[in-house]
């Protein structure tokens, strides 16, 4: 069995920049053990007044839209030419026989993988909202509280995930493909009214033209959309993480917007909003696990769902009886 450290040896560790004790502390958080989970709320209270700090960026796309090349490429770039310590959240889909991750976004992201400056934590979605683990947001303030000054939320782009990370991030990028199909896809399901920039990706090998076309389409339907609240007018841009063209422009992006929503002040507002989203997001989940752990519940559940289900009890009537016991 692995030691369990103190919360002050987790809290030290990672505060000198430990990456060994950062990723124990993930992995602490991640637990779902009753002694795991106060001691982990310990840690985390010790490192808050060191968190928040850090640039946090969503990714999200369809799959085959190479949101992994693309982060590798963006985040090589950070590392390299910017002089930043970049962290990476990539949240896989899990496989439902073990629950670990399927596609590891870590051994896809090589390169990034084995720069010092750049620490990746792939996390099984499991059955959580979205393809966010319940434990993403801790692990994003325990990254912040390790010194990263950015960090990248990779979601599996499953659809219910962007909500999720836009709670959560500061910066959210959409990545799309050109001539695929997606450029009507992508405004009806609501997603680009989320993203505060949108890359058309593998912009190369003669796919330019259509890369080009593809901007000036999802420019126009942004037009179409009503000014955020953070008065932050959505920019399109075309890159390729294969040849490396505008994957420094996505940078300059996210920069203009942090610079903007810093000065008038909606940068911090929308930190805050999204502190009370989380408490009352895990009270809500704390109230549902105490809920099914009571004994009577868990005695009558199975007949109740059998009522339910042979449409001998209404889903409301039969939810009354079980939250009145």
């Amino acid at each position: 069995m692995a030691r369990r450290f103190s919360a002050s040896e987790y809290s030290d560790g990672l505060l000198s920049g430990n990456r060994v004790r950062l990723s124990q502390a993930i992995t602490l958080v991640e637990s779902t053990l009753p002694a795991d989970q106060v001691l982990a709320q310990h840690v985390l209270d010790a490192v808050l007044p060191h968190a928040g700090r850090s640039v946090r960026v969503g990714i999200t796309g369809v799959p085959g839209v190479g949101k992994s090349t693309f982060i590798e490429a963006l985040g090589l770039h950070l590392v390299n030419e910017q002089g930043k310590k970049l962290a990476v959240l990539a949240i896989d889909p899990s496989s439902q026989r073990g629950g670990g991750s399927i596609l590891g976004d870590k051994t896809r992201m090589n390169q990034l993988a084995a720069h010092p400056q750049a620490y990746i934590r792939p996390s099984p979605a499991g059955g959580s909202l979205g393809g966010v683990t319940r434990s993403t947001r801790e692990a994003l303030m325990l990254c912040e509280a390790a010194g990263f000054d950015v960090i990248f939320v990779e979601t599996v782009g499953v659809g219910q995930s962007e909500t999720a990370v836009h709670g959560m991030v500061d910066f959210f990028l959409l990545l799309m493909l050109a001539g695929a199909g997606d450029e009507l896809q992508g405004i009806k399901k609501g997603i680009m009214e989320m993203a505060d920039a949108v890359t058309i990706t593998k912009a190369d090998g003669g796919n330019e033209t259509a890369a080009k076309l593809a901007r000036r389409e999802y420019q126009n339907a942004l037009h179409l959309f009503p000014l955020a609240p953070s008065g932050w007018s959505p920019q399109v841009t075309v890159s390729s993480a294969l040849t490396g063209a505008g994957v420094p422009e996505v940078w300059q992006v996210v920069e203009q917007y942090v610079q903007q929503t810093q000065a008038s002040g909606y940068f911090g507002q929308r930190r805050q909003e999204q502190n009370l989203h989380w408490l009352r997001e895990t009270i809500r989940q704390g109230l549902e696990a105490q809920f099914y752990a009571r004994p009577e519940v868990a005695r009558q559940l199975a007949a109740v769902q059998q009522q339910v289900m042979a449409g001998r009890k209404s889903a409301f009537g039969a939810a009354a009886e079980l939250l009145g016991l």
